[in-house]
């Protein structure tokens, strides 16, 4: 789209995944833009590098399923609108049964590259302290689960909010050579088969009934990080260390990440594994796999002891153990609007990790809102939130409105981070489902599977006529 050179600036705070996808947006809506990212200047404790949207956690993106998983869903959706990291993801896919996985430096690095080189994006490497100034007119924070101190203070003093954190964990990543193949096989759950892979995307490494509870009881006795310093803060249930979970009952784990339903050990086909560690593939030489479902805050030298108990990694050697970080998001039921807006401020917008979205897609989904909506402001236009139906929406709808805080205890802070998901969609219109010609019957699995297809083919559909609304002026 042609610039208008006429525009102000509109200023975006954070060059995660949620902040690369507003500035993207807005600069394709011809606007310019100001993406401040602190990486250059100051660190944090997770990331390793200076580049835009680098993963710091795991390397999938989830199910890539747009017929009936809500997370593929919003991957079409985003494709849709011109996403710019669905656009880096799917060139920089690595093999990941039926989720999108991506090689990390080769994402960020196509992130980096087509912000650098747009001509309506300035990338300003600098840490902001406090809130954006007034005459930033039109702003948007994403500084996601890392927001620097100092910042995540004036957050708090403008919104009142006595918490702001949480704890997040990240897994550890493996080099394949040190995996041992004698013991361990290649299978991807039920052989499924994704985009860009084979059915045989994972590394399994399995467990008998003995191993599975010693390796239980090592990591419920392994020293643990401390948490003097951030006491207090809860966890997010959908990224739990894998020693919390151990500590939750003995069978958790088995009917969690480490579940052997929907594989057969190639070695020793006659014989269920009792238990199954699964693997991914980290990068695009396959040459690193992450521990799927690991993250842990288990000390460095508790972590290779642990870890090295399980059949096929007892001579590993870790490119990058798990560690422990805090994640910052606001309560924002209370404090957005439905185009997420402060409404303390007008023109402040917030996006991604820290508006209580979880996950990469769902925070750069957010962004693309965010961006998309500032710009529209930016040009006159009034932002017109994305319908119910779509996973765009209902994803926003949980975070700036679909909350429901018990009458039973006033006042309480029960508001938490949410991946999308399909509880979040309005429910099916009267006669949506019909039984399939020839089907004597319609239930159980088949009718919720139909019902997720159905949902899911709505939500696009309404996505696409959403997308081609023309732009109303304010009036």
């Amino acid at each position: 789209m042609t610039a208008n050179t006429s525009y102000s600036p509109i200023h975006v705070v954070g060059g995660g995944l949620a902040g690369s996808e507003a500035a993207w947006q807005i600069a394709q809506a011809g606007v310019p833009v100001i993406l401040h990212e602190m990486r250059g200047v100051r660190g944090t404790d997770a990331h390793k590098t200076d580049g835009l949207a680098e993963l710091v956690c795991s390397n999938s993106f989830r199910s890539d399923d747009a017929t009936s998983n809500a997370v593929g869903v919003l991957h079409a959706e985003m494709r849709l609108a011109g996403s710019l990291i669905m656009q880096a993801a799917d060139r920089n896919q690595v093999p990941a049964g039926g989720a999108l996985a991506v090689d990390r430096d080769g994402f960020s690095a196509a992130v980096s590259a087509a912000i650098d080189s747009h001509h309506l994006i300035t990338v300003v490497r600098e840490e902001i302290t406090g809130l954006p100034p007034k005459d930033w007119d039109l702003a948007i924070i994403a500084t996601g689960p890392l927001t620097a101190p100092a910042l995540a203070e004036a957050i708090r003093a403008e919104t009142g909010a006595d918490a702001l954190a949480f704890f997040d964990a990240i897994a550890p990543i493996v080099y394949t050579d040190t995996i041992d193949m004698d013991i361990c096989w290649h299978q991807s759950r039920y052989d499924k088969v994704g985009p860009g892979g084979t059915g045989k995307d994972y590394i399994n490494c399995p467990m008998t009934e003995e191993q599975y509870n010693a390796f239980v009881d090592a990591l419920i006795a392994g020293d643990k990080t401390g948490f003097k310093e951030w006491e207090g803060t809860p966890y997010f249930d959908g990224c739990l260390p894998i020693e919390v979970m151990a500590e939750r009952g003995r069978e958790t784990l088995r009917h969690g990440p480490m579940k052997p339903m929907g594989l057969t050990n190639a070695h020793n086909p006659t014989v269920k594994p009792y238990a199954v560690v699964q693997l991914r593939q980290d990068n695009a030489l396959g040459t690193l796999y992450n521990m799927v479902g690991f993250q842990t805050k288990l000390k460095y030298g508790a972590q290779a002891e642990v870890f090295r108990m399980i059949p096929g990694l007892e001579k590993a050697e870790f490119a990058r153990l798990g560690g422990l970080h805090r994640n910052t998001y606001i309560n924002s039921p209370t404090l957005l609007d439905s185009t997420l807006t402060l409404k303390s401020r007008p023109g402040l917008r917030f996006a991604g990790q820290i508006t209580g979205c979880e996950g990469y897609v769902e925070s750069a989904s957010i962004g693309l809102l965010a961006g998309r909506f500032a710009a529209a402001e930016r040009k006159g236009e009034t932002p017109v939130p994305p319908p119910a139906t779509t996973a765009f929406g209902a994803l926003l709808n949980h975070i700036t409105g679909g909350h429901i805080v018990s009458d039973d205890e006033p006042g309480k802070r029960s508001f938490q981070p949410m991946n999308v998901n399909f509880g979040l969609f309005p429910p099916l219109e009267p006669g949506a489902l019909t039984k399939p010609d020839g089907a004597k019957r319609f239930r159980g699995k088949e009718k919720a599977l139909a019902k997720k297809q159905a949902t899911a083919s709505r939500a696009l559909s309404d996505c696409a006529s959403w997308l081609a609304v023309p732009a109303r002026k304010t009036a």
